[in-house]
């Protein structure tokens, strides 16, 4: 059987996708992040071997020592971490001087050029399990309305600029009228930053970032998401079809569905 490495990130997408894999006879030897993986992981692969925030040296040596060449990178990596007190290793240290900066493109595009060096290869996600990607059309029972649509295209637009600009992904638009834009903090944040000076009836667009490099920072949407949507009081979720990662998508739904939210994908 066939062995891939995992970089697995925070939440459930990593346990997806190592169960995805297992149905594809392939054996799971993950790296995973102390205070930031789910510890459930170790339960859905061969192997988890667990480093702190920082040490690159480690993870590459880990990956050698399995004999891994290709690995997958999946779940998110709290930014705010890389301005934490952990003290990166030597070679973590030398990676990050060597950034002109830290905007998520660079930083990722220069990690994966960082463990081409020791013969590591980051493939994408989606090449493993395609059907998990959002298919175009309207996801819930409720279509947006024509005035939500309006701001659909008027937050599209913002969001994509946004993208070009490497800040985030997601945007929080009213009467085409920007209340809130994704930073450091995630999309579940920003959704409720913009709901508190939205006052319900908001829209929330999230895109793929011009040039979307599908080995890393693929849009994902899941019950986190709705959940914040519920509490925010928006009307409709507008997501990227073929460029965004769905988790849970029929509990999703159903949850949506009755609270009158409206997730399309264009």
């Amino acid at each position: 059987m066939k062995k891939i490495g995992l970089i697995a990130g925070n939440g459930q997408l990593p346990i997806l996708f190592a169960n995805a894999l297992k149905e594809r006879d392939l054996r799971i030897i993950a790296v995973a992040f102390k205070g930031e993986t789910l510890n459930s992981l170790k339960e859905h692969v061969e192997k988890v071997f667990w480093i702190n925030i920082g040490q690159l040296q480690l993870l590459i040596e880990t990956f050698k020592n399995e004999g891994i060449d290709n690995v997958v990178m999946i779940g998110g990596i709290t930014k705010a971490l890389l301005f934490s007190d952990e003290k990166p290793d030597y070679r973590a240290a030398s990676f990050l001087s060597s950034l002109k900066n830290k905007k998520d493109d660079i930083f990722l595009r220069s990690f994966a050029e960082e463990l081409q060096k020791d013969g590591i290869n980051i493939e994408s996600s989606t090449k493993y399990i395609p059907s998990i990607l959002a298919q175009k059309g309207c996801l819930t029972k409720r279509s947006p309305t024509e005035n939500e649509y309006r701001d659909i295209k008027f937050g599209w637009d913002v969001a994509k600029d946004i993208g070009k600009l490497d800040i985030g992904q997601t945007v929080i638009v009213k009467d085409q009228a920007v209340l809130a834009v994704e930073a450091i903090e995630g999309t579940d944040e920003a959704i409720k930053r913009g709901g508190k000076y939205g006052n319900g009836q908001i829209i929330v667009v999230k895109v793929s970032k011009p040039g979307q490099d599908m080995r890393f920072d693929i849009p994902v949407i899941g019950m986190g998401t709705v959940r914040s949507l519920k509490e925010a009081r928006a009307s409709v979720l507008a997501i990227e079809a073929g460029s965004t990662i769905v988790l849970d998508k029929y509990e999703m739904i159903k949850y949506a569905n009755e609270a009158g939210i409206s997730i399309v994908a264009i």
